[in-house]
């Protein structure tokens, strides 16, 4: 797959392709057209060489259809009922597009469990790799069956993104019903402009997007921005198309420039502080006066107790918390080496006072620069 929109970067070898719920199903249900031409073309990449990593939407919309439901319920056991009725129908329809082409699949059902404890990553990680080593697609979905609030990854522009992550891909992908980001809802707007290529994340940028919801899905073109934010800071581009178009993955992969480009940073993160970055819940926050924010924006140094002036929550050694300047802008995620009470205690502290103050120093540092994965960046008007 060649690189896209004037950006010098390494071919790409592998890719994340989101397939939302617009795009799969049709009035009768499933769009068996849509699941069979976008099927065909992963197929002609995967023969090119490309490894294609697919987060398919559509179980929950499949079983409303199934069921004749007009709209999602509102009762989770109801919406985890459906959704077990529509991913039995998605995952066969798949598997039987790909097998036209002697292609296997395999059926990965994800919570949010599974992505922020460390081992599980870790092992979706590498029985993801161990798929593609096959040639296997992996096919993936958030296991809404057994969603709750507290292990829900939100909707699958986000779970597409932390896949993008895990995998460390070379693009993510993401097929919509409309061609990519508009000014307004194209749908509603005849006057709507494309908007081919973003760069910044101006408020300008997240009004468009907020005009612009999903009709089927949980996600609209907000959900969308959000992922793309995640994936171009760790240095991976993301692209928004219009799933319907005419080999529309097979285009974008000869260097078509269709939908919206985001222009990823130039240097990725490392697969732990995306990790930590990106996955992880925090569990508390660190507020750091001007001095500290500048030595980790900056300069790339840990933070020491001296530079924090609040805690906020209660949470663990080892833990993930935010950290975010005077103001209130978040510089990043961090794994703390103290606990909530004992960063309470030495907060403001020259590092040679831990020992004093606690009765033992295990660290000079709240939270190592290794640990520590800067996400944040300046707000564009």
């Amino acid at each position: 797959m060649k690189p896209n929109r004037n950006k010098k970067t390494d071919p790409i070898q592998r890719a994340v392709v989101k397939v939302g719920s617009n795009v799969l199903t049709a009035r009768a249900g499933l769009n068996i057209d849509a699941i069979a031409s976008i099927s065909h073309q992963i197929c002609q990449l995967l023969d090119q060489g490309m490894q294609i990593i697919l987060v398919s939407s559509g179980a929950m919309a499949s079983g409303m259809k199934k069921m004749g439901f007009p709209r999602r319920p509102d009762a989770i056991p109801k919406r985890q009922a459906i959704s077990a009725i529509g991913q039995a129908g998605l995952i066969r329809e798949w598997e039987k597009a790909f097998s036209r082409f002697d292609r296997q699949v395999a059926q990965i059902l994800l919570t949010s469990d599974d992505l922020t404890g460390r081992k599980r990553y870790l092992n979706a990680r590498n029985t993801m790799n161990t798929l593609l080593e096959w040639q296997v697609v992996p096919i993936i979905n958030e296991n809404d069956t057994i969603m709750v609030e507290e292990i829900k990854l939100g909707d699958n522009d986000n779970l597409a993104a932390m896949i993008a992550l895990l995998l460390d891909a070379d693009i993510f992908i993401n097929l919509t019903d409309i061609d990519g980001l508009y000014d307004k809802d194209p749908r509603v707007h005849p006057d709507a402009q494309l908007i081919p290529r973003v760069a910044t994340y101006s408020k300008r940028i997240e009004t468009y997007a907020g005009d612009i919801p999903g009709a089927l899905g949980t996600g609209g073109m907000l959900s969308k921005i959000k992922a793309a934010r995640k994936v171009t800071a760790s240095g991976i581009p993301m692209v928004i198309a219009k799933g319907y178009r005419s080999d529309i993955l097979i285009r974008l992969a000869a260097g078509e420039s269709l939908g919206t480009y985001f222009v990823p940073r130039d240097h990725k993160l490392n697969r732990k502080k995306c990790w930590i970055g990106y996955t992880v819940n925090p569990q508390g926050t660190l507020r750091v006066d001007d001095g500290a924010a500048n030595a980790l924006l900056n300069n790339g140094k840990s933070l020491l107790p001296s530079g924090i002036v609040a805690v906020q929550g209660q949470f663990a050694v080892g833990a993930a918390v935010a950290v975010i300047t005077d103001g209130g802008r978040l510089i990043g995620n961090g794994l703390v080496n103290y606990n909530a009470d004992e960063i309470r205690a030495i907060m403001g502290l020259k590092t040679g006072q831990i020992k004093t103050c606690l009765g033992q120093k295990t660290y000079d540092e709240v939270i190592h620069r290794d640990n520590l994965a800067i996400t944040g960046e300046p707000e564009v008007a």
